[in-house]
C-alpha cells in the first residue's frame, strides 16, 4: 500500500463493484459484572447482503472471545456503489 492509501481505495472500490455494501451493526449487550446496564456497540464494515459473511465471522468471534451476552442486533445495509452507477469519463475538469 502507498502512503496515500491508494491500494486501500482500489480494494474498497473492487469490493463494492463486486456487490458488497456498507453494513452497520448495532449490538446491544450486557457484561457479566454489570447485568443491569444494557450497553451498545456499533460496528461498520463492507459486507455482502443477504448472507452477511463478515458479520457472521465477527459474531462468532464475539461469542468465543468476549464475555458479554448479546441482547439484540440491529443491522442496516446499503449498497452505495453499483456497477451500473460507474461511468467512465475521458477527462477531468479541475475547479479552483
Amino acid at each position: 500500500m502507498t502512503l496515500d492509501g491508494t491500494n486501500a481505495h482500489h480494494e474498497e472500490l473492487a469490493r463494492r463493484l463486486a456487490g458488497e455494501g456498507l453494513l452497520t451493526a448495532e449490538i446491544s449487550y450486557w457484561l457479566p459484572d454489570h447485568p443491569s446496564v444494557l450497553q451498545i456497540f456499533v460496528w461498520q464494515t463492507l459486507d455482502r447482503a443477504p448472507t452477511f459473511p463478515a458479520l457472521h465471522r465477527f459474531l462468532d468471534h464475539w461469542r468465543r472471545e468476549i464475555e458479554a451476552t448479546i441482547h439484540q442486533i440491529r443491522i442496516a445495509h446499503s449498497t452505495l456503489l453499483k456497477p451500473t452507477e460507474v461511468r467512465l469519463v475521458d477527462g477531468i475538469l479541475h475547479l479552483h
